[in-house]
């Protein structure tokens, strides 16, 4: 068994135009003041890094993780999730997430498509040059408009829509191997790859590319109603990165799981901060410690409620009370008889 590294935080949710959390530094010096042992960092944001030339220059991914080591830190892992998104848009979205992409390609979703690809890539590289083996990312989609169909999907429409997102991504889980990372899909409402059925579908389709895994985030399979535990059961394996994200489902007589069109507040379903939610975390820390899961707990601020510094202040405690000192020996080891081959025997009945 694995004690699990942590705490960490995803700053995403944190940048913003004021001190502390307009630079990597000042963020940094920030969140070690709460608690933090490592940060997960949002490649597309400048303030925190230039991620081409994190992958095209050591020396500057060098002067980045110093930079974070300085602050007493460690980087957990980089993030490429916006630019994950943009290798597979469905049309429909093009408007929408091309508030994603540069204006170099804004209109353009094939050069979008090619851009995004390249970025990744360039997160893999900027990993390696890190020494970090996971990415958290996301898949994009094109079936995401029938996941919930009317009229029926089409004979084929599934399969032919995962071969296509396999085309994509094959050639960026071959370029990740060579870099010796691992990219670890988020699992999400949105994405093609939302379940562990639709999981399953694109490993198919990659022919179980080994460094096709997983980022889990628990609070997305509690507004699927998915048993977030048994998923663990199930994908344990695969499982390289964890976002700890808290989430409630409270249904009524007017709404469920498709929320109404309302905004988070009003939704059945809702991200809160950890520790305000449903999610059972003990359950799960004991579970990936059990599986000997080596990464970091993360920490993903969302909560429709609760002020993101409230949230980040509560969280370092939140995990660090939640992380599992695995032990070395068993419990009833004092009681152990040491018994030799020929003592089994015997008591087997077998001399």
């Amino acid at each position: 068994m694995t004690t699990i590294k942590g705490p960490g935080i995803f700053l995403a949710q944190f940048m913003g135009e004021h001190a502390p959390y307009n630079d990597l530094r000042s963020i940094c010096q920030w969140v070690k003041s709460l608690g933090y042992q490592a940060v997960q960092i949002p490649t597309w944001d400048p303030r925190c890094i230039d991620l081409k030339k994190a992958a095209t220059s050591k020396t500057y991914a060098d002067e980045i993780k110093g930079l974070v080591e300085e602050c007493g830190l460690s980087i957990s892992e980089l993030s490429t999730h916006l630019q994950g998104q943009l290798v597979a848009v469905h049309s429909a979205y093009d408007t929408l997430f091309d508030g994603f992409a540069p204006a170099a390609v804004k209109g353009n979703a094939a050069a979008r498509t090619l851009w995004a690809i390249e970025q990744v890539k360039y997160g893999a590289k900027a990993s390696q040059h890190m020494g970090l083996t996971a990415h958290p990312t996301f898949s994009g989609s094109l079936l995401w408009h029938t996941f919930h169909p009317w009229p029926q999907r089409p004979a084929g429409l599934v399969e032919e829509g995962f071969k296509e997102l396999a085309r994509r991504w094959m050639p960026i889980l071959n370029y990740f191997d060579e870099c010796g990372v691992d990219v670890c899909y988020e699992v999400h409402p949105g994405e093609d790859i939302f379940d562990g059925v639709t999981y399953e579908l694109f490993l198919d389709a990659v022919q179980q590319h080994p460094r096709a895994c997983l980022l889990y985030d628990p609070s997305h399979f509690v507004l699927q109603q998915l048993d977030y535990l048994a998923y663990i059961d199930h994908y344990h394996q695969r499982i390289k990165a964890f976002h700890v994200k808290d989430a409630e489902f409270n249904s009524t007589g007017k709404q469920g799981t498709f929320g109404g069109y309302q905004s988070w507040a009003n939704r059945a379903g809702r991200y809160r901060s950890p520790g305000d939610g449903q999610v059972d975390f003990k359950s799960i820390f004991s579970k990936l410690a059990q599986y000997d899961y080596a990464g970091w707990a993360v920490m993903e601020w969302e909560c429709c409620i609760k002020h993101p510094e409230q949230g980040a202040e509560e969280g370092a405690s939140f995990i660090n009370n939640h992380i599992i000192r695995v032990t070395e020996r068993a419990f009833d080891d004092f009681a152990s008889s040491g018994t030799d081959v020929a003592g089994n025997r015997k008591l087997l009945g077998l001399d």
